[in-house]
């Protein structure tokens, strides 16, 4: 009978254990269900069969034995080689904020050993140390998420440490969505009655009026061509959306840098059909005919598609960032005159002009969307019109035009009741004596 291990202690060692009495280590060593061989080491017995347990139950769980020491950047690798079903721009986004925030950092960290608790502590770096808004550590959150989840499918780990790290962050941090306000009526019709009447401006008025009469988000309509609209029927063709994006991942032969290109559109239900107002109509033909003075023509082809509308006068396609510096000298200038405007009128006693807030193309599409809440349009057709696949979309602007339009509506009673008390005689005192 052969004689059984044993320690300095005289300690019966088990199958796969061994002590080293060099340095007074012990190691276990055991073969994975590919046959692959392994070895662990502990200071002590009690550490060393901790370990042997957790190797049994993941043994038992199929977990693979490398899972100790993968790191979170290893499967961030694997996920990018094998990630597919997204648009070039959402992977290439995704990538950018991993490797921007995550890579030198929490994704050095061996999956194993990460917790829930390290996800909501590096979360909440993010917040209160980098100062990063809710929307992009929910970016980057989607990520993490997915890699923790591919981890799990390839039985590196047992669960996902994220799962609802964020939801619980939201709370803690009181993270809420930024609201996007609308422009009020008198603000809309300031805003296109300035471009307007202003020469250095003018030739804004179509693109502007288009954006804030059919709530197009702006790589839908930068990206629109003179064959998705029908005029004389008057009904536009939301097919696909130019988009602007860093090129980070460059291919053999591809040159990094910026480049427009042409992407279905944001959801499935943003592929739609939108009547044509009279001033939008109107304001294609304005574009038409300014082209046609000005002897501008499009120029450029962007993935077979060409004949844009909305071009600059190089006969380029518009960047959203042109089209958001536009906005801010219109209202710079706006504002400006309104000041000084408002001056004159306050000693004359008269209504003085409104003030325009600062805000962006994706505001125009916030302003048309509260339009026709405000004018009780069906919640569904505008949830159509504006291509929303969640129907909560559509029901946070209704809930906020409709709070909107309660105060105005009190604001309005309450100066009335005003009025009608500042017209009836005071009742005369009663003597009790």
């Amino acid at each position: 009978m052969a004689k059984k291990r044993q320690d300095k202690n005289r300690t019966v060692l088990r199958s796969g254990e061994m002590y080293r009495e060099s340095d007074g280590r012990y190691s276990y060593r055991w073969t994975d269900s590919t046959g692959k061989r392994h070895e662990t080491y502990a200071k002590s017995l009690e550490v060393l069969r901790k370990k042997e347990s957790k190797i049994a139950k993941d043994i038992a769980d199929d977990i693979k034995a490398e899972a100790q020491s993968i790191t979170l950047n290893q499967i961030y690798k694997i996920w990018k080689d094998v990630k597919r079903g997204l648009k070039n721009t959402t992977f290439q986004n995704y990538c950018y904020m991993y490797d921007t925030f995550v890579f030198d950092s929490f994704g050095k960290k061996r999956i194993a050993a990460i917790k829930k608790s390290d996800v909501k502590r590096f979360y909440n770096t993010l917040a209160e140390e980098r100062e990063l808004s809710a929307s992009t550590i929910d970016s980057i959150h989607t990520v993490i998420h997915q890699l923790f989840g591919l981890a799990v499918e390839d039985n590196y780990i047992r669960a996902n440490p994220s799962d609802d790290a964020l939801r619980e962050l939201k709370k803690a941090q009181e993270f809420s969505s930024e609201k996007r306000y609308a422009l009020t009526q008198d603000q809309e019709k300031a805003f296109l009655e300035f471009i307007q009447k202003k020469p250095k401006y003018r030739h804004w008025y179509p693109v502007f009026a288009v954006m804030i009469s059919t709530g197009l988000r702006v790589g839908e309509i930068t990206g629109l061509r003179w064959q998705d609209i029908d005029l004389e029927n008057g009904v536009i063709d939301v097919n696909h959306t130019l988009v602007y994006y860093s090129h980070r991942i460059v291919k053999p032969g591809e040159k990094k840098g910026c480049y427009f290109a042409i992407n279905s559109t944001k959801t499935p239900a943003s592929k739609r059909k939108i009547p044509m107002l009279d001033s939008v109509k109107q304001a294609f033909l304005m574009e038409k005919q300014y082209q046609r003075e000005a002897e501008i023509k499009c120029q450029v082809t962007i993935d077979g598609y060409t004949d844009f509308i909305f071009v600059n006068r190089f006969g380029n396609t518009q960047h959203q960032g042109t089209l958001n510096k536009a906005i801010r000298r219109i209202v710079r200038d706006y504002n400006m005159e309104a000041v000084e405007e408002n001056v004159k009128r306050k000693k004359r006693g008269s209504k003085e002009m409104v003030m325009l807030p600062s805000f962006s193309c994706h505001s125009l599409r916030h302003t048309f969307a509260t339009r026709m809440c405000e004018k009780g349009v069906n919640i569904k057709v505008i949830q159509d019109v504006m291509g929303h696949t969640d129907i909560s979309t559509t029901m946070n602007i209704y809930t906020d035009a409709t709070k909107d339009l309660k105060t105005q509506a009190f604001n309005i009673l309450n100066e009335e009741l005003k009025k009608g008390a500042d017209t009836v005689e005071a009742p005369t005192p009663i003597d009790v004596n």
